[in-house]
């Protein structure tokens, strides 16, 4: 058996500038969004978590112990939601007639 390490060179594809027409997001918004979500984790998911339809809405967005032994992660851990409803339902009313 020998010992092969892979290398790859990755190519990179821009997006046609049709698809960056169509974006509902820029590079300069998403460098904000991200540091924003490494700056205050809790604060920018409390933000995004209220973009969907909550059965139950969430009153902690996140709940973690990095303690070795005792490590626990848990997101809107105390809401309820459909992820059906989220992704398919809510958007019957103004796109039921387009394809998925």
């Amino acid at each position: 058996m020998t010992n092969q390490t892979a290398t790859t060179d990755a190519a990179i594809y821009p997006p046609s500038p049709e698809t960056v027409s169509h974006a509902l997001i820029d590079a300069a918004t998403y460098d904000a969004m991200y540091a924003s979500s490494i700056a205050d984790p809790a604060a920018f998911w409390g933000e995004q978590g209220k973009r969907i339809d909550w059965i139950k809405p969430y009153t902690q967005v996140k709940d973690v112990d990095f303690t070795l032994g005792q490590v626990k992660i848990n997101w809107f851990a105390d809401g309820t939601l459909n992820v059906a409803a989220n992704c398919v339902d809510r958007h019957l009313e103004t796109r039921g007639d387009q394809t998925a």
